[in-house]
């Protein structure tokens, strides 16, 4: 389980990926098929929770860097570039299979899929609770007995939830 690792949410403050690791995960994704940039965006939040996309900025140069280097193509399909992997991108992910499980590997014990969602809906929860409170503000502001209520319903669910954390540190 994911609270049992040694470094719990220290995990968060270090970086993703390593200079250059990008351009294996990349390869890899386009292994299974061709995609264009924000997919590939899409794929590799999908694979993190929700909690880490790449941005723009380091997904295009390093697909451009890839087609300069011959492991990918791009060809233009509804407006957007697709990309594929080319057999040399095919080989160079072969050549480097150790490098690239072991990025994997620090992907996965960074962000455990299952962990990842239950916490990427916990965060949900608390932007649509934001969004009702905003609603409502938007349209008249809560009487003083309701801003109470509504004080004690969070200050009751925030210790319930330091509660349930609280089981994990005393189990390890």
């Amino acid at each position: 389980m994911w609270a049992n690792r040694e470094y719990g949410f220290n995990r968060f403050r270090a970086r993703m990926f390593e200079k250059g690791d990008l351009k294996y995960v990349i390869l890899e994704l386009l292994k299974d098929k061709p995609a264009h940039g924000y997919e590939l965006m899409r794929a590799l939040e999908d694979r993190m929770g929700g909690f880490y996309a790449p941005s723009p900025g380091a997904v295009y140069p390093t697909l451009q860097m890839l087609e300069d280097l011959g492991y990918v193509t791009a060809q233009s399909q509804d407006g957007k570039r697709t990309y594929s992997i080319t057999e040399a991108g095919t080989a160079f992910l072969t050549e480097r299979r150790p490098q690239v499980d072991e990025i994997f590997g620090r992907m996965r014990d960074r962000w455990d899929p299952a962990w990842g969602r239950e916490v990427h809906r916990v965060m949900a929860e608390f932007r649509d609770l934001g969004r009702s409170v905003a609603r409502e503000a938007r349209d008249r502001w809560p009487n003083p007995d309701q801003m109470r209520r509504i004080r004690e319903s969070l200050a009751r669910a925030r210790s319930e939830i330091e509660s349930i954390l609280s089981e994990e540190r005393a189990r390890v």
